[in-house]
């Protein structure tokens, strides 16, 4: 029996090693610097704020930039990182922060980070968020419940006891928007911006789930996952392009506060909406959005034939609501011919997962503008309302 415990512990010890081998992944590389394996090649085709170089011992050369700036002033570089492969003693080119890949954890600021690790089935790397807010994902929330991932608080109001209990090896932040970063970088993590939310393009957006696969060893996965969106998202572009003529125009938002919040003609969005074949109102080069009067956007949008409106309504939402929210609401065509392209975000994970399911959000709009090319299908976040 003695032997036998032996012979049994070693054994375990040997599957133990044998298993650490397989999760261990070798790279080899050609004499660019680029994996021989062409799966593992991460390369932009649509993303504009962020580009990857590589060198010969593996390290890879990652900038990240604003996405918005101008393509004569091709933004001065914001970040620059050096992911080397996690044991390696590889030297990092000057002005580069050194990062250790894969990571074991990190902690996700925004919906759209949290829709790139969901879309690689990794929710393993996540130790935090910042809250659990219209967050619809049962893995996520079941980790929050048994203390798995810690919620560390809100931009501008960051726990950081909570987040040095997570122990994250970086935190991805979205370095534009409320902030509070500065307390976070006196604790010594290394914060990575991630900003997919500032491309102007639905593809643009979704082939960030390329540069979070970088930090955590899942090319290959976001290789693969990104073609079929991008092979789906062009394939129904092209048929509308080829078999809808006509354009029907479109609106989006809502008044609040006295102000109607329109995004920009140059948003993705408003990309969006010309994809699915239809004109959005707004023609400007803002890729965010702009404060309007409700006078003003009555002047632009009045005769629109559609509707957009995103909201977290709390209920059923209805014509009768939006009549309640605003009376004037009625003098729009949309309104009075019941043309609203409704999203609710209290019942549909809209800023989950959407960010990496554009096909799907096109087929959506698609449907509703031009119904013969698409009659069979369901709505997966944009409905009309009845």
């Amino acid at each position: 029996m003695k032997y036998w415990k032996s012979y049994l512990y070693i054994f375990l010890l040997l599957c133990v090693a044998t298993a650490c081998r397989q999760h261990q992944r070798t790279v080899h590389v050609g004499d660019d610097g680029e994996p021989d394996d062409t799966t593992l090649r991460v390369r932009p085709q649509y993303a504009r704020g962020f580009t990857v170089k590589y060198l010969q011992d593996g390290v890879r050369l990652v900038e990240v930039s604003d996405p918005q700036a101008d393509e004569d002033e091709r933004m001065p570089i914001g970040y620059a990182f050096a992911l080397v492969p996690r044991g390696s003693r590889a030297e990092v080119p000057e002005g580069y922060e050194r990062v250790e890949v894969p990571i074991r954890s990190t902690i996700v600021m925004t919906s759209l980070q949290l829709s790139n690790f969901t879309a690689l089935n990794a929710h393993d790397y996540i130790k935090g968020i910042t809250g659990t807010k219209n967050l619809y994902n049962e893995d996520i929330l079941q980790r929050v419940e048994d203390g798995r991932v810690q919620k560390i608080g809100m931009e501008g109001n960051f726990d950081v006891e909570l987040i040095l209990a997570a122990h994250p090896d970086i935190i991805f932040i979205s370095p534009f928007k409320r902030g509070g970063y500065d307390t976070i970088k006196e604790t010594g993590i290394t914060l990575i911006p991630h900003l997919g939310y500032k491309e102007s393009t639905p593809l643009a957006q979704a082939e960030w789930i390329k540069f979070v696969a970088m930090f955590i060893g899942r090319e290959a996965e976001a290789n693969a996952v990104f073609d079929g969106i991008a092979q789906r998202y062009n394939a129904l572009k092209e048929k509308v392009k080829a078999q809808s003529p006509n354009r029907p125009t479109v609106f989006s938002g809502e008044m609040h506060g006295g102000n109607w919040y329109a995004v920009g003609g140059r948003n993705h969005l408003a990309q969006m909406f010309r994809d699915a074949g239809a004109d959005y109102i707004i023609h400007d080069d803002n890729t965010g959005g702009v404060n309007l009067e409700y006078e003003q956007l009555y002047a632009t949008a009045a005769n629109a034939d559609y509707w957009r409106i995103l909201n977290s309504y709390p209920g059923e939402f209805s014509y009768d609501a939006l009549l309640a929210s605003e009376p004037r609401n009625a003098h729009f065509r949309a309104f009075r011919e019941r043309h609203v392209i409704y999203c609710n975000m209290r019942q549909t994970p809209y800023y989950e997962s959407a960010p990496v399911e554009p096909d799907q959000v096109l087929a959506d709009l698609v449907a509703i503008f031009h119904p013969e090319l698409l009659p069979d299908h369901e709505g997966k976040y944009y409905r009309l309302l009845k």
